[in-house]
């Protein structure tokens, strides 16, 4: 009997000690477990070690901004201009130099981590070229915003240019000298690079001119420093202004020829001097154009494509000359927006038929 109580008190015994070593375990677990305000303080300390041995507060020059200090920069009193889902775009004037400059601002929330960001920065401020806006410096905030800063071209946008009815814009020589300028730029970027550059936001509103309508074309490779939420927002706003390819799907797999349709509606654009989207879309057209545009192509009404106060006052053969440039402009144009890929032209075949073009 004695023995069978010894039994019973070494078997409680081993429970206890079971329940006892679980107990330890599970809160030895719990403690393992990372809270919410840990996995954050985790997530910081994470960023900041991924960031090379960059300080958290950080500001990179490039070439034409060499005595440009971050004082300058923040503290320059600027005026909204543009707005996107993915950051706010400014005018600014430098207090000590008085100089007008382009400031982007990019959301925290809509960029990647800056060990993705600053190879990116490196490879836009590089970039120099007559017809492309520079990169001059960028700036890094400790709460994770980006500032880009670019030269600021008072002339406006070819937005404002094609919508403001001035007849010099509508020149078949100032169409020519825009066009071939945007080209050049983008020929840069897709060949004179050693790898690609595919702009993926090609639209009037990214390209600024100056006096003597000379284009510099902005935005490209901004694709590249959002995140994928943010980059296909960029994507939809181009899809709702008309710009986009009709095959692309995700802003991350445009290539060059997503471009070159860009490209192309840009071209009728000019030409026709009409809205690159229309409220009315014919469902069963192959690709998408306003209405009015579209008509006026496919009727090959040259004085509905082209700004008739032009003509006035020229010669029959200045008429006919200026007539075949629009229509081999227009054919073009309709090669690049053509809705099967492989059918459009690449940069280099656009800008050696845009000489030809013009001569």
């Amino acid at each position: 009997m004695e023995s069978k109580h010894i039994l019973i008190l070494t078997i409680c015994l081993a429970l206890l000690t079971v329940i006892l070593i679980l107990l330890l375990l599970i809160h030895y677990c719990k403690r393992r477990t990372p809270q919410e305000d840990d996995v954050e303080d985790i997530e910081a300390k994470f960023e900041c070690k991924e960031r090379d041995g960059l300080d958290i507060e950080d500001f990179i020059k490039f070439d034409g901004c060499d005595d440009l200090s971050i004082d300058d920069v923040l503290e320059a009193p600027g005026e909204v201009i543009g707005k996107s889902s993915y950051g706010t775009l400014y005018r600014a004037s430098l207090v000590r130099s008085n100089a007008l400059v382009l400031l982007r601002f990019l959301k925290p929330s809509s960029t990647l981590r800056m060990k993705e960001v600053v190879p990116v920065i490196e490879l836009l401020g590089s970039i120099r070229h007559p017809n492309l806006v520079p990169l001059y410096a960028f700036y890094s905030g400790n709460r994770g915003e980006k500032l880009l800063l670019h030269p600021f071209y008072q002339c406006g946008t070819l937005n404002q240019i094609i919508r403001d009815g001035n007849v010099e814009s509508h020149k078949w020589s100032t169409i020519h000298k825009i066009s071939t300028g945007v080209v050049k730029g983008l020929c840069y970027l897709h060949l004179g690079l050693g790898k690609p550059l595919i702009h993926g936001n090609i639209k009037t509103e990214n390209i600024f001119l100056d006096h003597q309508f000379h284009p510099y074309m902005s935005d490209f490779g901004m694709h590249l420093l959002l995140t994928a939420t943010a980059g296909q927002q960029m994507l939809e706003a181009s899809a709702a202004l008309g710009y986009k390819a009709p095959e692309l799907i995700k802003m991350r797999e445009a290539n060059g020829k997503c471009d070159i349709y860009s490209l192309g509606v840009i071209f009728l654009e000019l030409l026709t001097g009409k809205e690159s989207i229309d409220n009315d879309p014919s469902p069963d057209q192959d690709f998408y154009l306003p209405n009015a545009m579209r008509n006026a192509i496919l009727d090959h009404r040259i004085k509905d494509l082209y700004h008739p106060d032009i003509m006035i006052g020229l010669s029959n053969d200045q008429r006919a000359y200026i007539e075949d440039c629009v229509l081999q402009f227009c054919q073009l144009a309709m090669a690049c927006c053509s809705p099967i890929a492989s059918l459009r032209p690449d940069i280099l075949q656009v800008l050696d038929r845009l000489e030809e073009i013009g001569r």
